[in-house]
């Protein structure tokens, strides 16, 4: 972890005896030097290695099926995912495919994913989804606009490294969509039913380092300090949620990606205001304490005012990092509206919403997407 961390590559893949990994990632990285970076670091330590570089936003099921298809065309030992988000859950669907042959739908939750594949190797290169070290990853079946959350220790990569320096090129719509998605995981896993000490400490200091650096990181992209305190916050919130699970922003957040292909951290931050707002009754000690580690409010401000508090900041940050609203974004508001049941259902199906302090009915989520559409 940290500037230069990339260097590390060979020695992680040395530790695991990966001789012959397959370079997970996508045109951008190549375009950017990331990826010759990369082969140039195995090559030095006489290391062959191939390239899929067709990863998509989103990923899909066809996506991890093409990456299988090269993968199969030599004696490949290992994945190293390279990009966002999006590469590095591609790998992990990859790795867990490769372990058994049930295929990608038969995986999703409740299955819970224990057998281990080829050693995945995450190199994240946004500060967002904490992906490089969760065991979770999120995968669109293309044939239902189903995004399916698939779950367990199987996925868990064998190493991470996390070099804040490649996230500088990264576009400020980019720095603000995955910080706020990193800050919606550190948030949902405090005040997750499923909470405990060990990711709480996690959850606190991710958001005290994210609500502190964000607004830097969007209008001075170039400010090392910034940028390492956000990759450091989005791995510790990674941490925090893969042990306590994420609630009903995300839970709400998928079938939007899924049907109207709006990005993840992006529909996170459209969320977060009033899907926080809501929940705030069935606990509002936890999201008064959110408040006081993002510096929101003072150690000793009670507990309603905190709450209100935070969701004013949260609505602030979203205004000034310019996250539209739903109707502002340029989605087709009659197929959205058609579609507010079947969201709801996909939502109450991955498991999030049943983990949110205040869990939601079917009729609740549709209200609040009702809500957040204006």
């Amino acid at each position: 972890m940290g500037g230069g961390a990339l260097a590390e590559l060979p020695d992680a893949l040395a530790r695991t005896g990966c001789k012959h990994p397959l370079i997970i990632t996508d045109r951008v990285m190549d375009e950017l030097g990331y990826l010759s970076r990369v082969k140039g670091l195995l090559e030095q330590a006489g290391l062959a290695s191939g390239i899929f570089l067709d990863t998509v936003p989103e990923p899909t099921v066809a996506c991890v099926e093409a990456g299988l298809s090269v993968y199969r065309t030599d004696q490949f030992d290992g994945l190293v995912a390279l990009g966002g988000g999006s590469a590095i859950d591609t790998a992990k669907a990859m790795s867990a495919r490769l372990a058994t042959d049930i295929p990608m739908h038969a995986l999703k939750v409740p299955h819970i994913i224990t057998h281990k594949g080829p050693p995945v190797f995450a190199i994240p290169t946004t500060a967002g989804t904490g992906s490089e070290v969760t065991r979770v990853t999120v995968i669109t079946d293309g044939t239902t606009d189903e995004k399916m959350l698939c779950m367990g220790p199987g996925l868990m990569p064998a190493a991470a490294i996390v070099d804040y320096e490649l996230t500088l090129t990264v576009p400020p719509r980019t720095t603000a969509d995955t910080g706020i998605d990193s800050l919606t995981h550190a948030i949902e896993a405090y005040v997750s039913r499923k909470a405990n000490a060990f990711s709480d400490q996690q959850a606190l200091g991710a958001m005290r380092l994210i609500a502190a650096n964000i607004r830097t990181a969007f209008h001075n992209p170039d400010n090392h300090a910034a940028r390492e305190a956000m990759m450091a916050g989005a791995t510790l919130a990674g941490m925090a949620f893969s042990n306590a699970s994420v609630a009903l922003v995300h839970g709400m957040s998928r079938p939007i990606g899924a049907f109207f292909h709006v990005p993840h951290g992006l529909s996170n931050a459209m969320l977060l205001p009033a899907i926080t707002r809501w929940s705030i009754p069935g606990a509002p000690a936890r999201y008064a304490e959110c408040a006081r580690a993002m510096g929101v409010v003072s150690a000793d401000l009670e507990d309603e005012a905190a709450c209100t508090k935070l969701v004013d900041e949260l609505m602030a940050l979203n205004e000034e990092l310019c996250v539209p609203a739903m109707s502002e974004y340029g989605l087709d508001e009659e197929r959205y509206h058609a579609l507010l049941e079947t969201m709801a259902e996909q939502a109450a199906a991955s498991g999030s919403p049943a983990n949110n302090p205040r869990p939601p009915s079917q009729a609740d989520m549709v209200a609040l997407y009702r809500e957040v559409w204006a």
